[in-house]
């Protein structure tokens, strides 16, 4: 359970967590269980493949309210939550369960002061839409929901610095802007790892296999989001996130590699002026920065070791090779759909390298080919949620169709 707040502190930010049992969510609670009384978890939101972790995640927050995004996992969870309590010879906590598709959504909208959505894939845009307007502060780390509904996610915003990014590129971005003001800025500069496969060639990557995919150099992450990094579609999804997130064209973003991961990535001001994040690697910093922005929470990672002789490098990024940037910007170019084609496209992709169905080359191949048969003249002020709908259901399709023809 959480410890209490003394008489006279400030009362604790309730906070609820999206996707808990995921990498996100995971080291989010190991933020919050380390800060006592700064944070009250009040939901938590999970598929429901991990009925055991959420039992244990419940009893540690003393979470009552929890959603559970398969239904016919809710009864696996309670069952969980009841053996556990007892086995620790605590009393039963009368936990609320939500159970199927919008259950994130409906626990997304009861306004606590902060929602962590760390839920992968689109399905993200409904909760991150119903946190927004029931006023929450958003630290988002779905990225696809703000990709696939920009010009809506924007509308729901009611605050200027509702959203808060918790990707570490964007967070990186959201700390140097500080520097300086918004008319000031000349170019962002996104940092990429470069992945696995950094420097390869295209006849390189011909037989790469799910497992070298997922062998990440720098970060431990999901499955999806790993492959995404692979491919460096990872980076063109952070790309049109910077251009919504921070209102600056696409054409005024660079991505360059820095094999290191510690310079997260850097704002160009107008003078010259360069101003990068620094830290190691280490998701809990833009966490937990989500969760108090705008204040710091001590301790939270180690910094860098400025005693120890170290070396930073920077490249650009090979386009010939990894052309996924590229199908970015010019996603952004087409209409207000193109960018919902591109991530679908994606997802419906890396679901069949994942399970042997296409090649490591085909993923950014076949998003290509869909990019560029959709067809839309919809512009963002005119976006709405049916569109985006439209333009995925669209874009699984076709990608189905053209997988299952290799």
């Amino acid at each position: 359970m959480p410890e209490p707040v003394r008489a006279g502190t400030t009362a604790p930010r309730t906070v609820v967590i999206l996707g808990s049992t995921g990498s996100i969510g995971t080291q989010a609670l190991d933020v919050i269980a380390r800060h006592p009384g700064r944070f009250q978890v009040v939901g938590l939101a999970a598929g429901g493949s991990d009925p055991a972790l959420l039992a244990q995640q419940v009893l540690a927050t003393g979470a009552q309210a929890v959603a559970v995004a398969d239904a016919a996992a809710g009864p696996a969870v309670l069952e969980a939550i009841t053996q556990l309590a007892a086995a620790r010879g605590v009393a039963a906590l009368g936990v609320e369960l939500l159970v199927g598709p919008q259950a994130a959504e409906q626990l997304a909208s009861r306004g606590a002061d902060v929602v962590l959505n760390g839920i992968t894939g689109s399905v993200g845009l409904g909760p991150t839409l119903a946190a927004l307007r029931a006023g929450s502060t958003l630290a988002l780390a779905n990225k696809e929901s703000l990709v696939v509904g920009g010009a809506l996610v924007r509308a729901a915003q009611q605050r200027p610095d509702q959203v808060v990014p918790v990707d570490s590129e964007h967070s990186a971005i959201a700390q140097a802007l500080r520097s300086g003001r918004h008319d000031e800025v000349r170019r962002l500069v996104l940092t990429a790892s470069g992945g696995p496969f950094r420097g390869a060639s295209r006849d390189d990557l011909k037989p790469v296999t799910p497992e070298q995919a997922l062998a990440h150099p720098t970060w431990s992450m999901g499955p999806v989001v790993t492959v995404n990094s692979a491919t460096l579609m990872n980076k063109g999804l952070e790309l049109i996130e910077a251009h919504l997130l921070f209102d600056v064209a696409v054409q005024d973003i660079t991505v360059v590699v820095h094999p290191q991961s510690v310079v997260h990535s850097m704002v160009e001001f107008v003078d010259g002026s360069t101003i990068a994040q620094a830290s190691p690697p280490d998701m809990r910093l833009p966490i937990a920065l989500g969760l108090s922005w705008p204040e710091r929470l001590d301790p939270v990672a180690t910094p860098c070791d400025w005693s120890a002789a170290t070396a930073w490098t920077f490249e650009p990024l090979d386009e010939a090779v990894f052309p996924a940037v590229g199908l970015a910007r010019a996603a952004v170019a087409a209409s207000a759909t193109h960018p919902a084609v591109y991530n679908a496209a994606n997802e419906e992709c890396v679901a069949a390298f994942l399970a042997g169905r296409i090649g490591f080359l085909d993923i950014v191949d076949t998003v290509e080919r869909v990019l560029g048969e959709h067809v839309s003249d919809v512009a963002a002020p005119h976006l709405t949620l049916p569109d985006v709908l439209d333009a995925e259901a669209w874009a699984r399709a076709r990608a189905r169709e053209l997988v299952a023809r290799r």
